[in-house]
């Protein structure tokens, strides 16, 4: 399929953020008016990130304050919200341990749901990307999954997440390690699962064929994609390169530069 053909037959497009449309704290040149082009044909847009350390309302902040972008948290859709509804779907009367930072835990008490930091109290077990972590949180995390059977769920599996000198350990390598120590294993919730591109499409009532998944990663942004039956658009301005969608078992259904490209077929439209 081609990138015009997508392009035009889109109503709702679905960007990763970093490494998509922006790296770091440097935005690229084409996303502000990709936005504003997406708006002025009727479209729609979302942002699926699997950094689960900001609430919704933390990421609008932050791309108002640092990229300088009009955007509302009912415009994302992280990790962490997309655990939040799964805790709310199934485990909403359990007190919940959340290994995460301030702004996660405060996405889980804003939906009514019962943090608790007594390790004999708890019934459910959340991780997440923990910028805030330290040793004790990781020693009561162990402690629960050993004393206790209870649901072990983590918010994404990425291993690594990126910075301006390089990469950091994300959620999947806290959740390694914890697993390391336990023998035991999460449920993931983020990319590549299906649930953020299903979200989004209940939140808008856009069909699936009319949905694009576009990010930078095949291993979840692409996957995610082409689990939830949608449009897929790699990236090359982030995680991966040509040579990785060539020799994936799974293919998106279009490569391109940077979201630059759909910029100017979009203007063409």
């Amino acid at each position: 399929m081609q990138l015009k053909s997508i392009a035009q037959n889109a109503k709702l497009f679905l960007f990763d953020l970093d490494g998509t449309l922006y790296c770091g704290e440097k935005i690229f040149s084409f996303t502000k008016e990709l936005l504003e082009e997406i708006r002025r044909q009727g479209k729609e847009y979302k942002f699926i990130t699997n950094n689960s350390s900001k609430s919704c309302e933390d990421y609008a902040l932050k791309m108002k304050n640092v990229y300088h972008l009009n955007v509302k948290a009912d415009d994302f859709v992280t990790s962490g919200s997309a655990t939040v509804r799964f805790i709310c779907e199934n485990y909403s009367n359990e007190e919940l341990f959340v290994l995460g930072t301030e702004s996660l835990k405060n996405e889980f008490l804003n939906a009514g749901l019962h943090l608790t930091d007594d390790i004999n109290r708890v019934g459910c077990i959340v991780v997440g990307y923990d910028t805030e972590l330290n040793f004790k949180k990781i020693d009561d995390a162990c402690n629960i999954l050993y004393t206790k059977k209870v649901p072990f769920i983590a918010t994404h599996p990425d291993k690594t997440c990126p910075t301006n000198y390089g990469f950091m350990p994300d959620c999947g390598a806290i959740c390694e390690m914890i697993t390391t120590a336990t023998g035991k294993t999460p449920i993931f919730i983020g990319k590549p699962a299906p649930l953020m591109p299903e979200i989004c499409m209940q939140m808008t009532g856009i069909d699936r064929s009319e949905t694009v998944v576009i990010g930078d990663k095949m291993k979840t942004d692409i996957l995610s994609g082409l689990r939830s039956d949608t449009n897929t658009i790699l990236v090359l301005s982030g995680d991966n390169t040509i040579d990785d969608a060539l020799n994936s078992t799974y293919k998106p259904d279009v490569v391109i530069k940077d979201c630059g490209e759909l910029l100017e077929v979009l203007k063409c439209i």
